[in-house]
């Protein structure tokens, strides 16, 4: 998790925190702790003494840093995004052809990647799981307007506008890019969450990952109608 943190300089939203986890080791050892214990115990059951108790610190030093659990989260789920725009950043570099921009896109917004035969950042797959099961619970709030005013989503939509730019270079008169993206993103996080947890609510199985695959098709579809 470390070297996650501390090799990508990324610039985090200061809404976000009280102090920068990135600038100590105690901050490092939050998100770290946090990730981990986000991951097997699910947000509800997340808090602040139990992740003093696993970094071997105290409630109080985690205050210094994040005023509440829903701030780590809203930390974590910028960043996995700041890191989504690096990979599509680095997935489309000078490739001329717009549709093969737009499937590695795809890819790698909705496929796990595999370690075996591509590159997967430190803890990317452990932020991925975060995202697809917890996500909602940033999005869904009282107070998402107030956090949408302080730029808490600027990764997520800088993501989904540049994708969107994409469809348009194919397409440019189809008038709903930004809604395909993000109905693409949200959708293959719900039927992953749906393949775990509620498999007949999806056509997910064990031994196929259909999700990429739907999401390649019904794009491309979406938007060849429309020309």
């Amino acid at each position: 998790m470390n070297q996650l943190f501390s090799k990508m300089s990324i610039p985090m939203n200061e809404h976000l925190y009280l102090k920068d986890p990135t600038s100590s080791d105690l901050g490092h050892k939050i998100l770290s702790g946090s990730i981990s214990l986000i991951s097997s115990l699910g947000f509800e059951k997340f808090t602040f003494k139990k992740l003093a108790q696993e970094i071997d610190t105290t409630e109080a030093s985690i205050y210094r840093y994040f005023e509440s659990k829903h701030k780590i989260l809203l930390y974590l789920i910028n960043w996995y995004w700041s890191c989504m725009w690096f990979r599509i950043h680095m997935g489309t570099q000078n490739i001329m052809d717009a549709e093969v921009r737009l499937k590695n896109c795809i890819h790698i917004l909705t496929a796990i990647p595999n370690p075996m035969n591509e590159l997967v950042l430190d803890n990317e797959l452990a932020l991925k799981q975060i995202v697809i099961n917890e996500s909602s619970k940033v999005l869904l709030t009282k107070n998402v307007d107030d956090e949408n005013k302080n730029g808490t989503f600027a990764e997520y939509k800088k993501v989904v506008e540049f994708v969107s730019s994409i469809i348009l270079e194919i397409n440019p008169t189809y008038e709903f890019p930004n809604m395909l993206i993000s109905t693409m993103i949200e959708g293959s996080n719900q039927q992953r969450f749906f393949a775990e947890h509620l498999p007949r609510l999806t056509n997910i199985n064990q031994k196929d990952d259909l999700v990429e695959s739907f999401f390649t098709d019904t794009l491309l579809k979406a938007i060849q109608n429309e020309k």
